[in-house]
């Protein structure tokens, strides 16, 4: 196995408030079985156009300047155009201002769904570049936890949404899963998520990620993957009561932790269709709780898998959110 080289942030949605509103919707889904996998996954995904993370200032022959700054260009923005050209990443960025020639450049950049156009000038630093003053990232990895597969070979993991840095869903434009080897863990403690900390193991790729929905990220497997190797359960929908988790806190092989189901809500807009408690004591010895990480991770009552662990409560790791296994097939068909 050849391990990259890259250590992978994890992922998962940190709650900050405990509040669970209610809805009138019912999820529904066709399936009646799924492969439970509980797998920790490296996701490597492409995201339309270039993303805004920072913003710089450019050291000239003449000065200091920040072009963005001055076009109020915005940390989460996603530039998609300069001028005509099309932009598909951070290199096509630095194609389109290599011609400018210091003229002025019209910019399209999406925020909040909206697509805006600024006009900036670029200026040359210091090594003969012409520059915008904006740190960009066209690609995300990540580590998160891929929940089924269904029989037809595709999947569904983490049961929240990949977001942006102001907190808009991702287009993305592909991505693929691999294998992901958990080297160590940060624990959880009150006001602070822990986290666990792997690489992927570049060689064994489970598939390609083709959505990222409200409910989560999908994908179809690789040809060369086994997904039948896991064990096929009956899906159904949860109550409060004993439960537990499948998920992987060191290696690669996913192991079942005892929780607690406090609170069910099936009708909740947001997801949150159920609270969980993590019970197990080698779990919380080694973790305190949910991880980020651990989001996707399936939950199973009474033999059947009933949701996945999405939010941990960051002034209790011991507590989370859980959605409904019916809404995340639901949404991902």
């Amino acid at each position: 196995m050849r391990l990259k080289r890259k250590f992978l942030t994890a992922i998962i949605a940190v709650l900050l408030i405990f509040t669970v509103n209610t809805a009138n919707k019912t999820a529904n889904a066709n399936e009646s079985c799924l492969y439970v996998a509980g797998i920790t996954a490296g996701f490597t995904v492409k995201t339309e156009g270039a993303s805004v993370i920072g913003l710089s200032d450019i050291v000239t022959e003449n000065g200091v300047i920040s072009p963005a700054k001055n076009a109020e260009i915005k940390i989460g923005d996603i530039i998609t155009r300069i001028g005509n050209l099309k932009i598909q990443d951070a290199n096509s960025v630095a194609k389109a201002l290599s011609t400018c020639e210091g003229n002025p450049v019209e910019i399209t950049v999406v925020r909040n769904g909206e697509e805006i156009k600024k006009y900036l000038t670029p200026h040359l630093d210091k090594d003969g570049k012409y520059k915008l003053g904006v740190f960009l990232r066209d690609d995300l990895n990540g580590i998160g936890t891929i929940t089924y597969f269904n029989e037809d070979g595709s999947f569904g993991a983490l049961g929240h949404p990949i977001l942006s840095e102001n907190g808009d869903l991702l287009n993305l434009t592909c991505g693929d899963a691999y294998i992901c080897s958990i080297i160590g863990v940060v624990k959880g403690e009150r006001g602070k998520a822990g986290e666990l900390k792997g690489v992927f193991v570049d060689d064994e790729k489970i598939g390609c990620i083709n959505s990222n929905k409200a409910s989560g990220i999908y994908g179809t497997v690789d040809k060369n993957y086994n997904f039948k190797e896991y064990p096929k359960m009956e899906i159904e929908s949860a109550k409060m009561g004993k439960a537990s988790i499948l998920t992987c806190i060191d290696g690669v092989t996913p192991c079942e932790y005892s929780i607690s189901i406090v609170k069910v809500d099936d009708q909740n807009r947001e997801n949150k269709n159920f609270v969980i408690k993590i019970t197990d004591k080698e779990l919380l010895s080694k973790t305190n709780g949910i991880l980020q990480g651990m989001s996707g991770s399936p939950i199973i009552q009474d033999g059947k898998i009933v949701g996945a662990v999405t939010h941990v409560f960051i002034n209790d790791p011991t507590r989370g959110f859980g959605i409904s296994i019916y809404k995340m097939l639901s949404n991902g068909n």
